[in-house]
């Protein structure tokens, strides 16, 4: 009997510690698993945040350039998210071209936590560039003529593209079919920064020519609707470069000027489509392509490459001002790799 008992004994001990293995073993193993599981879920949620994008973009104000521009760009996010399978929203914001709506936005789009900023114009790019520095949000600008006049070069957050004018092509296409200019007005704001290098340049080379030249400033539309009529009788071609204050007025300007007999040469094609009579610079379509596509390689290696001049070269005429001016300008097939013709938008 003893002996039975103490079989039994040693039979319950034995069970016991198996018991205790079994639930050591579990509880190991359900440890092990929920590790997993939890790993499993952060990388889950890298994964997530890797393929999902909030980009704000940032027009300093609505002309046809800057709209072209922004179309652009969206065009090129969506078109980019589609081929790679990952999720980019975007959001527009539209600054009226006033410093204090600008650096509001900035206060909200920072605080939004939006991963990139995508600024159309130099006063925009300057409002988001102040509002993004304690948080070194990327700011990839989209046509500055002069970055560093800009003060928005050697900034490790900061960058874009540049639809740095040539100002002396331009006005090489005005003395092609115009040899006889005797004096060229300069219409632009003294606020605009994109104009401040392009006119130094244009006075430059009018007085390297020994043609006179008049100025004329503005910084509404109703003073730049001024200085464009009392341009009539004293000048014999217009220049304006990249003026994003003179753009907002351009179709009431270029019909003055034409009405007036003058031609207008501007600083982009976008003038010309409103009805300015020619232009040499820059597709502003492609430049809203080529901005995206730097935005997004910055959003998915976090590497700020410096700001990239677009290429320039391409001379856009309106067939219809050209016809009221009745100007023939076949002489600027020689001026430009490409010619392209457009008429006047609705």
């Amino acid at each position: 009997m003893k002996k039975f008992v103490a079989v039994l004994s040693a039979a319950a001990m034995m069970t016991s510690l198996a018991a205790c293995g079994y639930t050591a073993d579990t509880a190991n193993t359900a440890a092990s698993s929920a590790e997993t599981t939890a790993s499993a879920a952060e990388s889950t949620a890298d994964t997530a945040a890797a393929d999902s994008y909030k980009v704000a973009i940032v027009q300093q104000l609505d002309h046809a350039s800057l709209d072209e521009i922004r179309v652009a760009i969206e065009k090129e996010l969506d078109a980019k998210a589609a081929e790679k399978g990952i999720t980019i929203e975007y959001k527009d914001f539209n600054g009226q071209n006033d410093a204090t709506t600008l650096n509001q936005i900035g206060t909200q789009v920072v605080a939004d936590g939006y991963d990139a900023i995508i600024p159309i114009a130099t006063l925009a790019a300057q409002c988001m560039t102040t509002a993004a520095e304690s948080t070194k949000t990327p700011v990839i600008y989209a046509a500055i003529s002069d970055p560093a006049a800009a003060d928005l070069t050697d900034i490790d957050y900061v960058t874009g593209t540049s639809d740095a004018l040539n100002t002396q092509s331009i006005m090489d296409m005005m003395f092609a079919v115009q040899p006889d200019i005797q004096t060229v007005g300069l219409l632009y704001s003294n606020s605009e920064a994109n104009s401040t290098t392009p006119i130094a340049e244009a006075k430059a080379y009018l007085d390297a020519k020994g043609i006179a030249y008049v100025e004329k400033t503005g910084n509404t539309n109703d003073e730049i609707m001024t200085a464009a009529s009392n341009m009539v009788g004293q000048v014999d071609a217009v220049f304006t470069p990249t003026d994003n204050v003179v753009m907002a007025a351009a179709a009431a300007v270029s019909e003055t000027l034409t009405k007036g007999g003058i031609p207008f040469y501007t600083g982009a094609d976008s003038f010309v489509t409103a009805g300015a009579f020619a232009t040499c610079g820059v597709n502003y379509t492609e430049l809203g392509t080529y901005t995206a596509d730097m935005a997004l390689d910055i959003l998915e290696t976090g590497v700020v490459p410096a700001y990239h001049v677009m290429d320039g070269g391409i001379i856009t005429v309106n067939t219809e001002t050209a016809a009221a001016l009745g100007i023939d300008y076949s002489a600027f097939n020689d001026l430009a790799g490409q010619v392209v013709e457009v008429t006047t938008a609705e």
